[in-house]
């Protein structure tokens, strides 16, 4: 088996330019996405991780950092098309491409290879990690959405665990939710988590494919596989006590950097292994 982990790193983020070397309570977010991406790799046969950049200045930092880099050309439109530029780049064909979202750098390990075991252990042509939240972890998540009503992507699973849709809204609508929050448990609501698994031919495929009308309007490319009948597995797993939808804006730094004060810095051995 082989796998290529990919961390697409593009500077010229609209909403916030410059986001993969923004310093997260010291590290910068480029360094924290590497040493998980590192760590997953060394945990997974066959695997190699690299980040893939459409700037100069990145590639500047990784080399300083020690950070497997390669350029791709800046007109790509998504992390998605940039991961594939970047397996098609490497030495040998891999067969499962992970796209590490660059602005998700709190990703746990476990999460990575989770997503491997489901597109090993199904005939999905993608896969992504949920998190089932929790009522406490719903109203942080409706909270953030007052500040910041575009980070944070919710999904609907369908009984055979493939994906009905994603969405920057929370969904589902819950019509009668003070009688479930009553009976305790968790909220029907699942939070996706910033991390895409790829059989080499369906990211391919995705990559050809136009921009689709969803993906348009909600901003969120894996609509695109939905919209033209493919299939992702949604694997489930667990919150890590320190995670993020991904960081879009300053304001979603602030909100980690809380967590990394409230919780401990989730990082520290792994820069201690690196």
């Amino acid at each position: 088996m082989s796998v290529l982990i990919v961390a697409p790193a593009r500077y010229g983020s609209t909403r916030f330019p410059g986001k993969p070397l923004a310093l997260i309570a010291g590290r910068t977010m480029l360094d924290r996405v590497a040493v998980r991406a590192s760590a997953a790799a060394r945990a997974i046969n066959g695997a190699h991780f690299v980040v893939a950049t459409d700037d100069e200045r990145i590639i500047s930092h990784c080399a300083k950092a020690g950070i497997p880099a390669v350029m791709t050309d800046p007109a790509l439109a998504s992390g998605s098309d940039r991961a594939f530029a970047a397996a098609e780049a490497a030495a040998e064909r891999p067969e499962f491409i992970i796209n590490l979202q660059g602005d998700a750098p709190f990703t746990p390990v476990e999460h990575i290879t989770a997503v491997i075991r489901a597109l090993e252990n199904s005939e999905a042509d993608a896969a992504t990690p949920c998190v089932q939240l929790d009522w406490a972890g719903l109203d942080a998540l409706r909270k953030a959405k007052e500040i910041t009503p575009f980070s944070g992507t919710t999904c609907l699973i369908g009984p055979d665990q493939n994906a009905l849709w994603f969405s920057k809204s929370i969904l589902p609508a819950i019509r009668d939710e003070a009688a479930l929050r009553h009976g305790g448990g968790l909220s029907p609501v699942f939070r996706h988590i910033g991390l895409y698994g790829f059989r080499y031919d369906a990211l391919k495929q995705f990559t050809q494919l136009p921009p689709s009308k969803y993906e348009k309007l909600e901003g969120l490319e894996q609509l695109r596989l939905i919209e033209n009948g493919m299939r992702i597995r949604c694997e489930l797993v667990e919150a890590a006590p320190v995670s993020s939808s991904g960081i879009d804006t300053p304001e979603d730094i602030a909100r980690a950097e809380m967590l990394i004060a409230e919780h401990g810095d989730p990082d520290t051995e792994l820069f201690g292994r690196a």
